[in-house]
């Protein structure tokens, strides 16, 4: 296997990492107005991630420094063609970091009701634009001979691709609600229960919808594979969640996004960024990537740096282990 192949994979698991990660704190911010009854729930759902959202967005740096440093033909491509959806995106993770900071800094309901209102959007708006942004990643984009994207914004809002920013949207919330169900104990535990059922029925639909239509397009022996793994753990996610076997269901939700991104970049290889002008005008794995001697360095970097990275990280999840409810919750202090 050459170097631009393993960094291929490496930055489908730093995908992987994130959306695992990620999708479940953007599907608490979006359960803030779903499932919350009130301001001290909202506290307490805030509170499930509040120890590691941001540890978790390390992941999308890291994805994207990769994919400049070793791809760097697919980075300009892909910024410059998806800019708005993206800037939208960076826009909506900068606000919601500050809404975190700054919602309990005053103690006036509209001031701290406006941030928890911007924590929903900056966590629902993302969670749909990266599913549309996979989307076209893999169906394909207007690429002419020199890897310019020559298409228009509009162009990006195909059928294909908005039903996978439906799926990634309504994935993302189920694997937070499994989550807060995991995390949380009282009446807000066995509501997120029983929302998470519900969830999981409509997730179901469009998962299989978009997984099978991915396949038909584009899939292979491996992919289909992927697609059976993703529809067994969900389906098991819902089972296990029914019994009250909350651990199980969250490690399955995330079985079904690992499976279900990993037959993406499997459709996808040896391209990672289709033209669908020509097929010879995409950009593949040997002509978007960087010099043999950067990856090399890359490499040994990534062999140090990445295991001291996921052992911080798991500690950080050790330390805030613990069930949280609305008991829990202090008075404000100001």
């Amino acid at each position: 296997m050459e170097l631009h192949d393993v960094w291929f994979v490496l930055i489908a698991v730093l995908w992987i990492g994130y959306f695992f990660l990620e999708g479940f704190d953007f599907g608490v911010g979006v359960l803030t107005r779903l499932l919350a009854r009130d301001r001290a729930e909202k506290r307490v759902l805030i509170n499930t991630i509040g120890p590691v959202w941001d540890g978790n967005e390390v992941w999308l740096l890291t994805a994207g420094g990769a994919t400049f440093a070793a791809f760097p033909e697919w980075y300009a491509t892909l910024f410059s063609g998806f800019y708005l959806p993206l800037l939208v995106i960076l826009v909506c993770l900068i606000i919601r970091g500050v809404a975190f900071e700054y919602r309990v800094k005053r103690p006036e309901e509209h001031w701290q009701r406006n941030w928890e209102t911007a924590i929903f959007w900056t966590s629902l708006i993302p969670a749909f634009l990266w599913g549309v942004a996979f989307g076209n990643i893999v169906r394909g984009v207007k690429i002419d001979a020199s890897f310019e994207y020559v298409g228009n914004v509009w162009e990006l809002l195909n059928p294909y691709a908005l039903l996978g920013g439906l799926v990634t949207l309504t994935l993302f919330t189920f694997h937070g609600t499994v989550f807060t169900a995991l995390k949380t104990v009282g009446e807000i535990r066995e509501r997120a229960r029983r929302l998470a059922l519900r969830l999981g029925l409509v997730t179901a639909v469009l998962a299989l919808a978009f997984l099978l239509w991915t396949q038909a397009d584009q899939g292979d022996g491996t992919s289909l594979i992927a697609l059976v793994v993703a529809v067994a753990a969900l389906v098991a996610a819902l089972v296990a969640n029914q019994a009250g076997r909350e651990g199980w269901s969250f490690t399955l939700s995330g079985v079904t996004i690992v499976a279900a991104v990993a037959m993406l970049f499997l459709t996808l290889f040896p391209n990672v960024m289709p033209s669908t002008l020509d097929a010879d005008w995409s950009l593949t794995v040997t002509n978007a990537s960087s010099s043999p001697y950067t990856l090399k360095i890359m490499t040994w970097l990534t062999v140090i740096a990445l295991p001291l990275v996921l052992l911080y990280q798991g500690w950080t999840y050790w330390v805030f282990r613990k069930r949280i409810g609305t008991q829990h919750i202090a008075d404000p202090v100001h």
